[in-house]
């Protein structure tokens, strides 16, 4: 993935590689991984350790097919047709969580620009309000009616949420200084910028732990706190999640670039795992406005 194109590749042909084992390895892995959360959702004793069995084999997965596929790549294997066969996956991959947290995002509109203001009677669903939830309020943030949960606090906008959001604004232009030193052949810049960017992802990462902490243990937030829980901790959870693999992945080409990988003119493993990272960015920008700030 880091030379896309070289004279060792001919140019008019595309490398497809031999007969792989990762591919069923990891249909298997995503198979007992899902089997192990249906069984632990219903409580059975079983469950988490099947769970945790195909997580442990889905990573062994991932670091042996993208091992593979650095390997092909330091190996002059790829050319100019595979580089754009990659930079496609990647925008669709993208595309792909973008319409992911576009549900979640969706779920949260519907609940506070309908469902909330039609059970609290608003405009012709009045009737909503007189039959099924009698003086319930309209207002947001909200546990539902009959106070699902208990009643709870919100995290106010400008304490550990505007932390992170400035963590992750100063990431991205790390990472952009990181990229524009590796197109300049800079490696030393390259190296120290890299590192910045994924030691504020994975600090993004513990305050946002001590976050949930706080939630839980001092201000009654919790899933179980209504639609407003829900939303919350689906959305911040499911970007947390996002946020760990990207830092992961940062990590990953820094070591990559330590030991020489990629140059200024064929980096696409970079690029893409900077586009990915740009993404994660952007998410929380909308999700810090709509879930903490409104």
């Amino acid at each position: 993935m880091a030379h896309a194109h070289s004279s060792h590749a001919p140019s008019d042909k595309y490398y497809v590689p031999h007969s792989s084992p990762w591919p069923i390895f990891g249909s298997v892995a995503l198979f007992t991984m899902m089997c192990g959360v249906a069984l632990w959702l219903n409580h059975v004793a079983a469950g988490p350790w099947l769970s945790t069995l195909g997580l442990l084999a889905l990573i062994v997965m991932f670091a042996g097919w993208f091992g593979n596929v650095i390997s092909e790549s330091e190996s002059r294997l790829y050319n100019d047709a595979v580089d754009r066969s990659f930079r496609m996956g990647m925008m669709w991959f993208i595309f792909s969580e973008v319409m992911f947290f576009a549900a979640f995002f969706g779920a949260l509109f519907y609940a506070r620009q309908f469902s909330i203001p039609w059970l609290g009677g608003e405009g012709v669903k009045v009737f909503t309000n007189l039959l099924l939830w009698n003086n319930y309020e309209n207002a947001w943030p909200t546990n539902g009616p009959e106070a699902v949960g208990g009643t709870f606090e919100v995290i106010p906008a400008l304490g550990l949420p505007a932390i992170n959001t400035a963590l992750l604004l100063t990431s991205g232009v790390t990472l952009t200084i990181a990229h524009h030193a590796l197109k300049a052949g800079n490696r030393k810049m390259l190296n120290i910028f890299l590192a910045a960017t994924f030691l504020l992802g994975f600090l993004f990462i513990f305050l946002q732990a001590e976050e949930y902490i706080h939630a839980y243990t001092e201000l009654n937030l919790t899933l179980h706190s209504g639609v407003y829980g829900s939303t919350f901790f689906l959305l911040t959870g499911f970007h947390g999640f996002h946020v760990t693999i990207g830092a992961i992945m940062l990590a990953v080409i820094w070591f990559r670039c330590l030991k020489g990988h990629f140059t200024p003119t064929n980096h696409f493993a970079f690029e893409g795992v900077a586009w990915y990272w740009h993404f994660v960015d952007v998410v929380w920008l909308i999700l810090f406005v709509f879930v903490y700030w409104l």
